[in-house]
Order: C-alpha cells, then sequence, then structure tokens
C-alpha cells in the first residue's frame, strides 16, 4: 500500500510539474469535472428544498376536519386566493374570534378587517407600477410583511386579509395553524415515476460527461508514460501513476465545482419560476448526497483512467494506441438496453397499476435504456465514418480524424445523446401524464370567459351582485345560473339537476336549438335514466307543496355540447326562470356567468376587483376549455429549470472538450496552415467533425427516446403518437449547442494556427 502511495503521489506532482501543456490539461480536467460536480450538488439539493418547503407550507395550513367550538383562542379561516395578469396570489381570509386568536407563521399581527400582511413579493408587485390595477382589489391597508417562515419561497405571492364577511358557515374554525402532514398526502405513483425519469434524465448525462472529462489530454499523458516506462516504470506502476495524475484534476474539480455550486445557487435563488423558488438557507444539498459526490467523484476519475489504458500498451519508445484499433464489438453492449428492457415489464398492466417498488425499478430500465445510447454510440460512429467517402478538403480532414480516432469526438457527444434521448422520453411521459391529470370542462368561450361564484347561495340569483358586475368596465354581460339538486316525488333525492338560466347560459351545457323564456330542456346522456314529462319534483328541502314542480310535457331532450364538468351520472334538467314562476326553489349554489369585452386584455382584472370588494369570500374562475393540475405544472417548472441548466451543462462541456482537442492537434493545425490551408477549411473540418458525431448520436437518440416514450404512453392506455415537435424542439436545441460550441472555439483555432505553433520541444 506504501508504493501503491508512493506512486500516485508521484502522478500527481507530475500533474502540476509538466509546465504550460500540464497546466493547461489539469485546468480543463478541473473545469470539466467542476460542471460535473456542480451539476450532482445541484441534485443532492433537491431533498433538503422540498423538505424545507413542505415543513413551511404545512406550518401554515389549517386542519380542515376537527370540529373546533369557539373560543377566545379561535379564528375563523377561508382561501381568498386570486390570480393577476397570469400571476397566481394565494391568500387567506381571516377573523379573529376572541383575543387570543393563534397567528399564522411569519405573522407579528393578525389583521383587522380592511388590513392586510402581505409577501415581499407581493408588497413589491403591489408598489410597482405592473400592479397598479391590483392596488385596492380588497380595500385593503398593508399592515406588515410575512417572514420566511410563513412562505413557500422568497417569490410566493401570498397575502392574510382581515374581514368581517366570515361566518361559521363560510370558513374553518381553528385554534392553530399547522397540520401533521402535507393536505395533498402522498404523491401519485404516475407523478412520482415523472419526477425520477426527470432526475436520471438530467443527471446521467452528467455521470457520462464525467468520466470523459478526466480524459482531457490522453495524448500528451501517453507520452509522459511512455518516458516513465524508459526509466524502469513496469505497466502496473503507470497505471496507478496515470491515476494520480487524474486525481489532482478531480480533486481541484471538487474545489471547482463548490465554488460554481454556490454561484448557481445565488443566480437560481433569483431567476427560477415563482412555483419552485427557495431560500438561500435551502439550497444546501444533503450531507449524505455531499459526501457520496465527494468520495464518487474521485474514484470515478481513477476507475476512468485505468479503464482508458486497458487497451493501451505503454512502451518506452511510444504508445501503441498509434497503430490501428481493433473494430469495436457490438454484441456486448446490447446487455444494457436489453437489461432496461426486461426491467421494464411493470409497465404491462398500465401506469395506473404501478406500485412504488415498481416505479423505482421502471426507473432503473430507463437508466439502462439511456446509459445503452452511451455504449452504443462509439459503435455506431465507427461503423459509419469508416464508410464516409470523398468530399471536399475540410470533409476529408474531418473524416480521417474521425477514423482515426473516433473515440475522443464521442465522448463528446455521449452527453448530448443521452440528453436528447432522455428529454424525449421525458416529454412523451409529460404529454401522457397530462392527458391524465388534465380535466376538461368542456365549456364554450366563445359566450362567456368567466364565472363568478359568491359564498351565499342566494345572492348569486341576481340582485346585488348582477348591479354590481354590469357596471364594471369591460363587462359585457352578465347570467345567472342556479343549481338545484331536486327530491322526485317518489323520494329519491337528487335523482336530478335542475340548472336554471336564460338561454344564452344554458347553451353552455347543450345544443338549443331555438329557446325562448319558458322552455325546458331534458340533457341525452346515454346509460341514465332520462327525466320523462309529468314526473313532480319538490325543489326545496321542505318538501313543501309551494315547492312542487312537474316536468312539463313541452320538455325536449338535446345532445349536451360541452358538458358540465360538475355532472356525475345525474340526469340534467335545464330550465329557464319563466318555467319555474311561482314555485319556490332552495337553490344548492348559484353563480354568474360574465360575458367580457374581448378587446381589453384587463377586464378579468377589473372583474376580480369588483367581486373582491363586494366580497372577498367570492371566487372568480376562468371559463376554459380545461384545467392542468397544479402540482403537474410545478414539476414541468422544475424540469424545465432542470433543463436549462443540464444544457448549459452541455455547451461548457463541449467548448472544453473541442478546446482540448484543438490543443492536442495544434502542431498538426499549424502545418496545414503553413502549406496555404485555408483557416476557412480548418473552421470546417471542426465543424463536421463535430457534426457528424452529433447527428449520428441524435439519431439514435430519436430513435431509442421515442420507442421508450411509445411504451410509456401504451402502458398509460393513450393514443401512441410521437411528439415531433418537442422532438423537433430537443433537436434543434442540440444542434444549436453543436453551432455555438464551434463558433466559440474559433477564435482558439486561429491562435493554435499561428506559425509559432510549429515550434517544438
Amino acid at each position: 500500500m506504501r508504493r501503491w502511495g508512493a506512486e500516485l503521489a508521484l502522478g500527481m506532482r507530475l500533474s502540476v510539474s509538466g509546465g504550460r501543456s500540464g497546466w493547461v490539461r489539469l485546468v480543463m480536467i478541473a473545469i470539466g469535472v467542476g460542471l460535473g460536480v456542480a451539476m450532482l450538488l445541484a441534485a443532492a439539493t433537491i431533498p433538503n428544498l422540498m423538505a424545507a418547503r413542505d415543513v413551511r407550507l404545512t406550518a401554515r395550513t389549517v386542519e380542515l376536519n376537527q370540529p373546533v367550538p369557539q373560543g377566545p383562542d379561535t379564528l375563523l379561516v377561508n382561501s381568498g386566493g386570486t390570480e393577476y395578469r397570469g400571476r397566481t396570489i394565494n391568500g387567506e381570509l381571516v377573523r379573529a374570534e376572541g383575543d387570543r386568536a393563534p397567528l399564522p407563521p411569519g405573522v407579528e399581527r393578525l389583521p383587522a378587517p380592511g388590513e392586510m400582511v402581505v409577501s415581499p413579493a407581493l408588497a413589491e408587485l403591489l408598489a410597482s407600477d405592473e400592479g397598479a390595477l391590483l392596488r385596492g382589489r380588497w380595500n385593503e391597508r398593508v399592515i406588515g410583511m410575512i417572514g420566511p417562515e410563513g412562505l413557500s419561497g422568497p417569490r410566493e405571492y401570498f397575502f392574510y386579509l382581515g374581514t368581517d364577511r366570515l361566518t361559521r358557515d363560510s370558513a374553518v374554525r381553528s385554534r392553530s395553524f399547522g397540520i401533521a402532514q402535507s393536505r395533498e398526502g402522498a404523491m401519485a405513483t404516475v407523478l412520482l415515476l415523472l419526477c425520477l425519469i426527470g432526475l436520471v434524465a438530467l443527471l446521467l448525462p452528467v455521470a457520462v460527461f464525467l468520466t470523459s472529462a478526466v480524459r482531457f489530454g490522453g495524448e500528451g499523458r501517453d507520452r509522459r508514460l511512455a518516458a516513465l516506462r524508459l526509466v524502469g516504470a513496469d505497466a502496473a506502476m503507470t497505471r496507478r501513476i496515470a491515476a494520480g495524475e487524474t486525481l489532482v484534476g478531480a480533486l481541484l474539480g471538487l474545489v471547482v465545482g463548490g465554488l460554481l455550486f454556490l454561484a448557481a445557487g445565488l443566480l437560481a435563488y433569483r431567476f427560477v419560476p415563482a412555483a419552485v423558488s427557495f431560500y438561500s438557507a435551502d439550497f444546501r444539498p444533503v450531507p449524505a448526497l455531499a459526501a457520496l459526490v465527494v468520495v464518487l467523484v474521485p474514484v470515478t476519475a481513477v476507475l476512468a483512467t485505468v479503464f482508458a489504458l486497458r487497451r493501451v500498451v505503454v512502451e518506452p519508445l511510444g504508445v501503441v494506441r498509434r497503430a490501428d484499433e481493433r473494430r469495436r464489438r457490438l454484441w456486448w453492449r446490447l446487455f444494457l438496453p436489453v437489461a432496461g428492457l426486461a426491467l421494464l415489464y411493470p409497465l404491462r398492466d398500465g401506469l395506473s397499476t404501478l406500485s412504488y417498488g415498481d416505479v423505482y425499478q421502471v426507473m432503473a430500465g430507463v437508466a439502462a435504456l439511456l446509459a445503452g445510447v452511451a455504449l452504443l454510440l462509439p459503435w455506431l460512429v465507427e461503423a459509419v465514418v469508416h464508410r464516409l467517402g470523398g468530399g471536399g478538403v475540410a470533409w476529408e480532414l474531418a473524416v480521417r480524424r474521425l477514423q482515426l480516432d473516433s473515440g475522443t469526438a464521442v465522448r463528446a457527444v455521449s452527453g448530448i445523446a443521452v440528453s436528447v434521448a432522455g428529454a424525449i422520453a421525458l416529454q412523451g411521459l409529460l404529454a401522457t401524464v397530462q392527458a391524465q391529470y388534465t380535466v376538461e370542462t368542456r365549456h364554450g368561450t366563445d359566450r362567456f370567459q368567466a364565472l363568478v361564484t359568491p359564498n351565499d347561495e342566494q345572492s348569486g340569483q341576481g340582485g346585488r351582485w348582477k348591479e354590481a358586475l354590469e357596471k364594471t368596465s369591460g363587462v359585457l354581460a352578465v347570467e345567472p345560473l342556479t343549481l338545484i339538486m331536486p327530491t322526485q316525488s317518489g323520494g329519491q333525492e337528487g335523482y336530478a339537476g335542475l340548472q336554471i338560466g336564460s338561454c344564452a347560459v344554458l347553451q353552455q351545457f347543450a345544443e338549443l336549438g331555438s329557446c325562448t323564456d319558458g322552455d325546458t330542456f331534458v340533457i341525452s346522456d346515454p346509460g341514465v335514466p332520462q327525466p320523462r314529462p309529468g314526473e313532480a319534483y319538490f325543489l326545496d328541502s321542505a318538501r313543501s307543496e309551494a315547492s312542487r314542480w312537474t316536468l312539463p310535457p313541452t320538455v325536449r331532450t338535446v345532445p349536451p355540447t360541452q358538458g358540465d364538468i360538475h355532472r356525475s351520472g345525474a340526469p340534467a334538467i335545464l330550465v329557464t326562470p319563466k318555467a319555474l314562476k311561482g314555485v319556490r326553489t332552495d337553490p344548492t349554489s348559484a353563480g354568474l356567468y360574465v360575458a367580457l369585452d374581448p378587446s381589453d386584455p384587463d377586464a378579468v382584472e377589473r372583474l376580480r376587483n369588483t367581486v373582491a370588494r363586494t366580497d372577498p369570500t367570492a371566487h372568480v374562475a376562468p371559463v376554459i376549455e380545461r384545467t392542468v393540475l397544479s402540482t403537474l405544472v410545478k414539476i414541468r417548472q422544475a424540469l424545465l429549470a432542470g433543463a436549462t441548466a443540464l444544457l448549459l451543462l452541455i455547451g461548457a462541456s463541449m467548448l472544453v472538450n473541442v478546446a482540448e482537442q484543438l490543443r492536442e492537434r495544434r502542431r498538426v493545425l499549424a502545418v496545414l496552415m503553413a502549406f496555404g490551408t485555408r483557416r476557412s477549411t480548418l473552421a470546417g473540418s471542426v465543424l463536421y467533425q463535430v457534426a457528424v458525431p452529433v447527428l449520428l448520436g441524435l439519431a439514435l437518440a430519436v430513435a431509442t427516446g421515442t420507442g421508450l416514450a411509445a411504451i410509456l404512453q401504451a402502458a398509460a392506455e393513450v393514443p401512441v403518437q410521437p411528439d415531433w415537435s418537442g422532438i423537433g424542439a430537443t433537436s434543434g436545441a442540440a444542434v444549436l449547442v453543436v453551432l455555438l460550441t464551434t463558433a466559440a472555439s474559433l477564435p482558439l483555432l486561429w491562435r493554435l494556427t499561428s506559425p509559432g505553433g510549429l515550434r517544438s520541444e
């Protein structure tokens, strides 16, 4: 062990005493490893970020299901969230029932009616010109700020508004804030699978890049190893010395990665989407994962170096690698993809049947398939470039270089291929999950664009609400809609749902054809018993004779158009107001459909202002054709942030790799320039040398990613359809990275082709 330690120490000394070229190689390894380490450390912070966020969210959540008697220490709470120009603003309406009412976390004083405490981000918005229309929405007076312990992140828009409009029927009574666990409960297995596959797709290219970064400057290292053999070192000793050289670069890479990680934390703190914002104190890796990175990166660097030398015979007078190599074999490279397909076996019964154990098995299968791309790409590039023929001078230079040594170029491209394959598979799964968690409301938006739901069912039938909304600038029309769940005269409660409104608003739910006030319709619904003329219903809870109503013989059956998302297998009866004239009704719920001026983009904001001032407990919802689960939106934003970081890593890694290749070939490039080769020709050869492996890698990545996406879509029982726009965008981003990398390497190319590059020592 002492001898091994001495040999490793010798390699470490050689790495820092090799002159300018040695230091350049060391810096390149440190930068390459540092980029990967920064990405790994960022991934290691995810558990802490999620845990800290969850702690703060649960600390401000009120328990809903526990009855609490009124007392001096109780508080009424109701949700009062809103939206403003695409921003989601969360908030709670509060009303103290005593002088010892509990305080929400981060709040020093409970707001009285008309007072408000806000998050710093919301305060900044209210004070800006952008928030001019939001100011005064609740007739509020801001009295303070919410501390960090009461917010999910620094960029969250959140408030507590004091109001005297809350009652026991319209709010939740509580003695404290905070619950034992998150209200949302455990994440669905399909969402967990989406997160894990996203993590694999983002981190696997990092691992591929780490193994290639430690091999920068391989030709110069081989010459040094040959010199060591000349002075008496055996083959095993040269491998350990080479490992020592790489170890220094890996250790420096840890330092560089730590600094990049801190810098990334400062930038991400300010620029990540608001839905996934975090405090800088949360941006710290889990100690166990950080220790794993610190240990595994140097170990991986040493193993990668030893593995790279397995087919290299270092002799005292040279390195045999410069001779023709044996052609790469395909059969053993298929083991990992086949194993990955086998691990996907639980998908045979569909995504809905996956257990948590199956999710992790599927994740391992996806990882094996994506790693198989990195294994298959060297064989594919070698098989293709050996069949490429003639062309221009730039093409010939690039192809010949690839034919002699395609390994260096492939190592740079493997990360791109794996990331593109993962991104395509992830987009397929994301489309599948979105299809499962997207609710089709099926409401048309051509007539009405917003729905106002007062907290009091009776007040929503018209009166002051209709008058107040019609006075709002940008509102063109207001039509009330009332829902009643009647009792059939035979005693079956909730047998049918009556929706009462004008012809204009009832057309939201069915193709009425001709309609006048006094008409009655039944929506046809196969499989559901349809109401028949002459059937009698009680329209109030007391079942009084004054509320008895009979379905008239003139009732018409009409087909649904957009339908109603809230229907649940019960027949739906649409009734115009005159058809119920003189009948007592007891509404179950009421709302007002609002038509907005399409030329006024702020009409909906003025509508929200009117509603909040009239009653802050009322809700305004846009009439939209579909809604997406909020958790899925947050996952997509987090994956977008990770994909952006990965794209930056790939671009930086390719630039470092191309610079390393140019530096190794500087003497050859200078000779070509001296013999009259134009710089544009050399630049073209660099572009071709990068582009050929990239195009082959993209072809392999698209095939693998599309196949994996098809498997996931079939498991979700949705139509198997490639996301061509996503594939094009992902591939286009990869091609853009190649072009930018080539352009960024041109200044170095011009410098290396100067006559000074002919000098040799």
